[in-house]
């Protein structure tokens, strides 16, 4: 089982920046892509930015620019810079991994965190 804690969430100003973090925890033999999805008030949940074990990053095409997607191996971490915010990037943002159970398993398991909260005020 793997658990993922995020953090960093916070209130903030249009134009202003935030840090947030996703610490993954648990059993598994690989921690593979990870990634930031949000989701606002009304809306569906949606994908932000990923970053897999090669560093190759993806981006939704609205934070193109402005968000930035790293990850620690060593503390199984993934980061996401978030830099000239706008009130419509106010959201729950949602930690994602992906992960193998063991050696050789096939299959790779879905885990969620269960958010931090962005607000930007214009």
């Amino acid at each position: 089982q793997v658990q993922l804690v995020e953090s960093g969430g916070g209130l903030v100003q249009a134009g202003g920046s935030l840090r947030l973090s996703c610490a993954a925890s648990g059993s598994f033999f690989s921690l593979n892509a990870m990634g930031w999805y949000r989701q606002a008030p009304g809306k569906e949940r949606e994908l932000v930015a990923t970053i897999d074990r090669g560093r190759n990053t993806n981006y939704a095409d609205s934070v193109k620019g402005r968000f930035s997607i790293s990850r620690d191996f060593d503390k199984n971490t993934v980061y996401l810079q978030i830099n000239s915010l706008k009130p419509e990037d106010t959201a729950v943002y949602y930690c994602n991994a992906k992960t193998l159970r063991a050696s050789g398993y096939q299959y790779e398991d879905d885990s969620w965190g269960r958010g931090t909260h962005v607000t930007v005020s214009s």
